[in-house]
């Protein structure tokens, strides 16, 4: 490969790319792109900087000139690519341009804050750079409105909680983390967070965000209003698409792509959150790693399918932790819950009796690994039938 692989992205999946690449092949030229400054750091750690009181700074690991010396890599920061041009094989910045023979796009996804009047005084946690923006005040800040009781919503809220702050989550849900379980098992960690003082505002919406002596005035679909010192919108992700969109790929809500990670352009990859697969978006760790090292072997030649074991999801609320696999959303499972005062065993089977999911909590949780097994072997049971 003379012009070599191309990768746009500095996070994760860019990351743990270029390390299954070079451990496959020390010589093929990478170009990293990226708009941001290519520091490494860990994005899960953005759930407990309020409670450990970090700043924004501590949070990197390492530099972008030791991580491109560390794997003998062209790297290009604070440089935002303007254009594919998939028929040229070219990639352009307002400056550059880059010829490519394969071509990646690692360009994850962005917070998603709803179009309310107001919106503009929201914040979001996706990034180390949008914890640089507003560090000082989620730091300063008394009360803390949350909009999202999912995954992110839930840790914030007890990480805020922790840190000694009145907190307000606002859910248009009857239930937190209604995407990934049942009910019966969220109100666990519901009355947990109350427990500690979290005000739960369900079946709400956030209408309005203004300006008040005080602080942020926020109105509620019930009419009810509070004041917040800083509201912070966690109410998912949605993928960053539009440099593909633009370049003519195949768009869905993330980038389509097949099972070896290929867009509909010939030579163009993407992977992470930003891209769809199997009409799936999997913004987790463990999806990321092995779809980074069957990317890897692609690239350098071969074509391979990504297949996805079952795989350990963690929710990190200190006061009650907790992990989950499986179809744990499907509608049709039947649920059988095991409630101790040291933590919850629930298990979901489908109509043959097949274990498909399952969510442990707390002391409980190193039961995971053993219930992962048999639910592996669910899987090939099934795939075997």
């Amino acid at each position: 490969m003379n012009n070599g692989i191309v990768i746009i992205g500095s996070g994760f999946a860019a990351r743990q790319l270029v390390k299954n690449l070079r451990k496959q092949d020390s010589h093929v030229p990478i170009t990293l792109i990226a708009d941001d400054s290519c520091d490494e750091y860990n994005k899960p750690e953005l759930s407990h900087v309020i409670s450990q009181q970090q700043p924004a700074d501590a949070l990197t690991r390492g530099s972008s000139v030791s991580f491109a010396q560390q794997y003998h890599l062209q790297l290009h920061s604070n440089t935002r690519v303007m254009a594919i041009d998939a028929a040229s094989q070219r990639v352009s910045s307002q400056q550059h341009s880059w010829q490519y023979d394969k071509l990646v796009l690692a360009v994850g996804a962005s917070a998603i804050v709803p179009p309310i009047a107001g919106h503009q005084h929201m914040l979001t946690l996706n990034s180390q750079q949008e914890y640089r923006q507003c560090e000082d005040r989620l730091l300063s800040a008394k009360r803390v409105l949350i909009l999202g009781g999912g995954l992110i919503g839930s840790e914030l809220a007890m990480d805020m909680c922790r840190a000694g702050k009145q907190v307000t989550v606002i859910d248009q849900a009857n239930s937190l983390l209604s995407s990934l379980m049942p009910v019966e098992v969220s109100s666990r960690l519901q009355c947990s967070l109350q427990q500690m003082g979290v005000e739960l505002l369900l079946n709400q919406q956030l209408v309005s965000l203004q300006l008040a002596e005080g602080g942020l005035l926020a109105t509620l679909s019930n009419g009810r209003q509070l004041l917040t010192d800083a509201a912070v919108s966690a109410v998912g992700l949605r993928p960053n698409s539009k440099l593909a969109r633009q370049a003519g790929l195949q768009v869905n809500r993330g980038i389509l792509v097949d099972s070896c990670l290929q867009t509909s352009a010939e030579n163009i990859y993407a992977l992470g959150d930003c891209a769809e697969i199997n009409g799936q978006l999997l913004p987790f760790l463990q999806p990321i790693q092995f779809g980074a090292i069957t990317l890897a072997k692609n690239l350098l030649g071969t074509r391979d399918g990504l297949t996805l074991p079952p795989m350990l999801i963690k929710v990190k609320t200190p006061a009650m932790p907790m992990q989950l696999a499986g179809e744990t959303q499907r509608q049709d499972l039947q649920w059988t819950i095991l409630a101790e005062a040291q933590g919850i065993i629930a298990k979901g089977f489908d109509r043959q009796q097949q274990l498909r999911a399952f969510i442990v909590s707390e002391d409980h949780m190193k039961q995971a690994f053993v219930l992962l097994k048999t639910l592996n072997n669910s899987y090939k049971t099934q795939e075997q039938q």
